[in-house]
């Protein structure tokens, strides 16, 4: 069995020149870059990713964040449990309390510029996916 899972280095990863340090944590694991793109996220597909939080107080500046600067998408597939352990690999959200040793503990420098985006399940992976690589659906 395989899973697949969306990842999105977020724009402040992008900025600061680290989306391929990002990238090779995840090779170097043994997940599979299945496709990539840099792109610039637009309103509509921040609304469609982010649908869940759109009424939230907070997500004005999600959305703000997210649509900032270029975003490096890209689909990692692996075996079963791929998902969580690229969860694992990201650290917690807030990368201030994030634990050494994960992508957000050694590159993050800030509570709400979070670098990277994982999906949190295979039903949001394969929304997501959907949503930023429907070649692959």
């Amino acid at each position: 069995m395989s899973e697949r899972t969306l990842v999105l280095c977020k724009p402040d990863a992008v900025r600061r020149g680290v989306i391929g340090e990002i990238l090779g944590r995840f090779e170097r694991r043994g997940f599979v870059l299945l496709a990539g793109e840099l792109r610039t996220v637009d309103g509509d597909l921040a609304d469609r990713h982010y649908a869940e939080h759109l009424e939230r107080d907070f997500y004005p500046g999600l959305k703000a964040f997210i649509t900032g600067g270029p975003v490096f998408a890209f689909v990692l597939e692996g075996p079963d449990g791929t998902i969580a352990a690229v969860r694992e690999m990201m650290g917690k959200t807030n990368s201030i309390v994030a634990a050494p040793g994960t992508i957000r503990g050694d590159f993050g420098i800030d509570g709400r510029e979070n670098l990277i985006h994982g999906s949190d399940g295979p039903e949001s992976a394969a929304r997501e996916i959907a949503l930023w690589f429907p070649s692959l659906v």
